[in-house]
C-alpha cells in the first residue's frame, strides 16, 4: 500500500512539474504576408528561448505562413485524420527551430463528423508535445473554430494602428465574442509605436467592455520596422538577420511574456476613448 501511495505521489509530482501546453490562436485583420511574418518571427523568438514551439496554419486558403517555407508541410493534419498520410508527412522542423504544420486545405468537417474528432485528437496530441502552439486562425462556417482546443486556449486579435484595421478588429472581436461568449481576449498591435499601440488597446478595450461585455488584455506590440521586410526578403527572421533592430527586441520581449500569461491577469478596461463604431 505504501509503495502504491509513493507511486501516486511521484506521478502527481511529475504532472505538476510538467509545463502546461499553451495554445494561442491569432486572428488577424492584416494582410496574410504581415500576419505570416509576425507569426514566424514570434515562433522563432520563442524557440530561441528554449521553448518547444509548434506553428499551425489553420487557414483554408494558403497563407503567409506556409508560403514563406515553400509549402514545406506537404500533407495536412486532416489528411492524417483521414488516414491518407502519416503524421511525419504533415509536421516539419524548420531551420528557424520550430515545428510547422497545416491543419487542412478544405473546410474542416462539422464537430459531429468522425474525422473532426480524429483531427481534434491529433491536434491535442501535438500541442501536448509542445510548450507553446501558435495558430494562424480564421473563423469558419457560422463563425466556428476548427478544433475545440482553439476555443479553450488563448484567443489573440492581431491589429495595426490604422483606423480601418481597428474597426475591422472590433467587428472581428464582436464575432468572436458572439461565438465564444464572455471570456478574455488578447490584443497584439503591430506597425506603430508603443504609445500608439497602447492607445489602440485603450480604445478597443473600453469599447469591448462597454458594448460587448468582453475582456480585452494587451499582449504587446511590435513597431513599424523595415528590417522585418528586409529580413523576409532574405528568407530569414528579423532576429537572425538584424538582432539589434527594434522589431527584434520587441519579438524577444513578447517571447519572454507570452509563456507567462495567465487568464487570471486579464482585466476589464477602465479608461480610453470610444471607437465610435
Amino acid at each position: 500500500m505504501a509503495s502504491h501511495e509513493v507511486d501516486q505521489a511521484e506521478g502527481l509530482r511529475r504532472m505538476l512539474e510538467r509545463p502546461i501546453p499553451r495554445v494561442f490562436s491569432f486572428f488577424s485583420v492584416l494582410p496574410d504576408a504581415e500576419k505570416g511574418a509576425m507569426l514566424v518571427n514570434l515562433a522563432a523568438s520563442l524557440a530561441v528561448k528554449s521553448n518547444n514551439v509548434l506553428l499551425v496554419d489553420a487557414c483554408v486558403a494558403p497563407s503567409g505562413v506556409l508560403s514563406r517555407f515553400g509549402g514545406v508541410a506537404v500533407a495536412t493534419l486532416l489528411d492524417v485524420a483521414r488516414r491518407e498520410r502519416d503524421l511525419c508527412d504533415a509536421v516539419r522542423i524548420v531551420p528557424e527551430g520550430f515545428a510547422l504544420a497545416r491543419l487542412s486545405r478544405k473546410v474542416v468537417p462539422s464537430a459531429t463528423h468522425p474525422q473532426a474528432a480524429r483531427l481534434a485528437e491529433i491536434f491535442d496530441s501535438l500541442t501536448t508535445d509542445s510548450d507553446i502552439t501558435l495558430v494562424s486562425a480564421e473563423l469558419g462556417e457560422e463563425d466556428s473554430l476548427a478544433v475545440p482546443a482553439m476555443e479553450t486556449g488563448e484567443i489573440v486579435i492581431h491589429v495595426s494602428t490604422n483606423p480601418g484595421s481597428i474597426k475591422a478588429a472590433y467587428v472581428l472581436l464582436k464575432n468572436l465574442s458572439d461565438r465564444l461568449g464572455r471570456r478574455p481576449f488578447g490584443l497584439l498591435v503591430t506597425g506603430g509605436s508603443e504609445a500608439e499601440a497602447q492607445m489602440v488597446y485603450a480604445n478597443m478595450a473600453q469599447a469591448a467592455s462597454r458594448y460587448l461585455a468582453a475582456q480585452l488584455h494587451f499582449i504587446g506590440s511590435v513597431p513599424a520596422d523595415d528590417h522585418i521586410r528586409r529580413a523576409t526578403g532574405q528568407g530569414r527572421t528579423v532576429l537572425e538577420a538584424f538582432p539589434l533592430a527594434g522589431a527584434s527586441i520587441a519579438f524577444m520581449r513578447l517571447a519572454s511574456k507570452l509563456p507567462n500569461l495567465t487568464k487570471s491577469t486579464y482585466g476589464m478596461a477602465t479608461d480610453g476613448a470610444s471607437l465610435g463604431v
